[in-house]
């Protein structure tokens, strides 16, 4: 009886363990380790930069919802959920660093951040590429 009692208490310590580990690992889980998601955020953050800025540009807005889509059935396949999606992007601190990794590459392409000139220099650069940025544009 008392070993049998000594087994149930450590099979209930191991699940509880297991479950705080678990528990553990979902709270260490972020979005923001996931590097083709927000490599993708970061190309519509740069894209929303030129639309705002150059007044020759606008957004591929069905491009922009569809894209968006793709990434929230993304995370989702990957285990988060939709509050915690939109959680990641509507903090501020993950929006500040968003916005600092566009206007790095803004600068790494020869363009400055808030100058509408640049921007439309660059803008129309992307669509000729035809790169993930551009497909997001649309010269006027």
């Amino acid at each position: 009886m008392e070993v049998s009692r000594a087994i149930s208490a450590l099979a209930l310590a191991g699940g509880v363990a297991a479950g705080l580990t678990g528990a553990a690992a979902a709270q260490a889980r972020s979005l923001a380790q996931e590097a083709d998601i927000n490599q993708r955020l970061m190309e519509m953050s740069v894209a929303d930069e030129i639309r705002k800025r150059c007044d020759s540009i606008s957004a591929r807005i069905f491009a922009g919802l569809s894209l968006m889509r793709e990434l929230e059935a993304k995370a989702m396949e990957r285990g988060y959920s939709k509050a915690e999606i939109e959680a990641y992007v509507t903090d501020k601190e993950e929006k500040r660093k968003m916005r600092a990794r566009a206007d790095a590459y803004i600068r790494a392409h020869g363009a400055a951040p808030n100058d509408g000139p640049s921007l439309c220099v660059l803008g129309r650069d992307e669509i000729a590429k035809q790169s993930r940025i551009g497909a997001l544009l649309r010269a006027r």
